[in-house]
């Protein structure tokens, strides 16, 4: 059974940093991301990237500001966040699609996940 183990979350200060880790195993996924839920809104996009080729995605509302990368090695994806905001405050969802060949155009989209990690808190103070 296929297992995604999240940790890293915490409370931080507004421009500060924290790295999210996710930890997959019992299969290989073609791609991970991260989403996020924050309090009265709908899980939205964050961060994607392609197992294999290391493709990364990113919603416009983080790019230039977190990172996300994989170690093969350790099955791990992480989600480097850098100058946080308050807005950035919420459940973080580390996801894995097992179908290879997702497309771009769909690899923002929640139902494209087979597996979801339970989530991680990230709060930043203003």
């Amino acid at each position: 059974q296929a297992q995604l183990v999240e940790s890293g979350g915490g409370l931080v200060q507004a421009g500060g940093s924290l790295r999210l880790s996710c930890a997959g195993s019992g299969r290989t996924f073609d791609v991970m991301g991260w989403f996020r839920q924050a309090p009265g809104k709908e899980r939205e996009f964050a961060a994607a990237i392609r197992w294999t080729i290391g493709s990364a995605y990113y919603a416009n509302s983080v790019k230039g500001r977190f990172t996300i990368s994989r170690d093969n090695a350790k099955n791990t994806v992480y989600l480097q966040m850098n100058s946080l905001k308050p807005e950035d405050t919420a459940v973080y969802y580390c996801a894995a699609a097992a179908a290879s060949g997702l497309r771009v155009g769909v690899i923002s989209a929640a139902p494209s996940y087979d597996y979801w990690g339970q989530g991680t808190q990230v709060t930043v103070s203003s």
